[in-house]
């Protein structure tokens, strides 16, 4: 492989091939961007990030205390986790990731955060379908017994109309939202990443099921197009 172009690992999975991959570019300063594929789809790249962050630290700001049981579904390079994991009232840390590959590329210290989520004892990787396990009502997200949560974020789909598979469409309805509502405790937050601009349609749904609910939109720099992009952050809330 040239040294500016890598295919670290390809796998193959049930909703089709992933990859992970790293380039080079004289316009980055030859820094390493790393980048996960599903097929033909992007699903995530280190050049920019901050909207994935920002999902885990405007829902951490609505939440007045200690001791966070945190949930997030969908683990790609991890940018979420870690955000999650810099506010010392985080507890316990519990990712679920359909794609195993994504998961041993941390484990492996193979994406450049892999080696802070490993090493953090609040945080373990549960290889799993987070929107089977949002239908669980036995075991939950614990695996074990059913366990309520402080918060629940979810970086999985493109937005709630461009998923990854089929199945997925589902979670997004009303009654979906309101089995998703079940693990949270009172004043419990749920948080959702969509790319592009705020669907208010989506918005109001949340509002249907929640308590209230509210669209951020993150505006960024994208140094691809040089010019500016934005994804949205949705946080719905359960009443006290």
């Amino acid at each position: 492989m040239s040294l500016n172009f890598e295919e670290i690992d390809f796998q193959r999975t049930p909703i089709g091939p992933v990859s992970l991959r790293r380039r080079r570019l004289p316009h980055f300063a030859n820094q390493d961007i790393y980048e996960i594929k599903l097929g033909d789809e992007f699903l995530m790249t280190s050049i920019f990030h901050e909207s994935e962050t920002q999902l885990a630290k405007l829902a951490l700001k609505r939440v007045n205390r200690d001791n966070l049981d945190v949930v997030v579904g969908g683990l790609g390079l991890g940018y979420t986790a870690a955000a999650a994991l810099e506010d010392s009232r985080v507890s316990s840390l519990t990712v679920v990731e359909y794609l195993e590959p994504v998961i041993n590329w941390h484990k492996t210290k193979a994406v450049p955060l892999g080696g802070l989520l490993t090493s953090d004892p609040r945080c373990k990787f549960i290889h799993a379908d987070f929107f089977l396990m949002a239908r669980d009502f036995a075991a939950g997200f614990n695996t074990t017994t059913f366990k309520k949560k402080d918060l629940i974020l979810l970086d999985i789909d493109h937005t709630p109309n461009h998923v990854l598979h089929v199945s997925n469409k589902r979670f997004y309805t009303k009654e979906g939202l309101e089995e998703l509502r079940t693990h949270l405790k009172s004043d419990g937050i749920f948080g959702l990443w969509a790319d592009g601009a705020s669907d208010i349609g989506f918005t109001n749904h949340l509002k249907e099921v929640f308590d209230s609910a509210e669209a951020h939109e993150i505006e960024f720099l994208n140094p691809i197009t040089t010019g500016s992009s934005r994804c949205t952050v949705d946080l719905a809330t359960t009443a006290s």
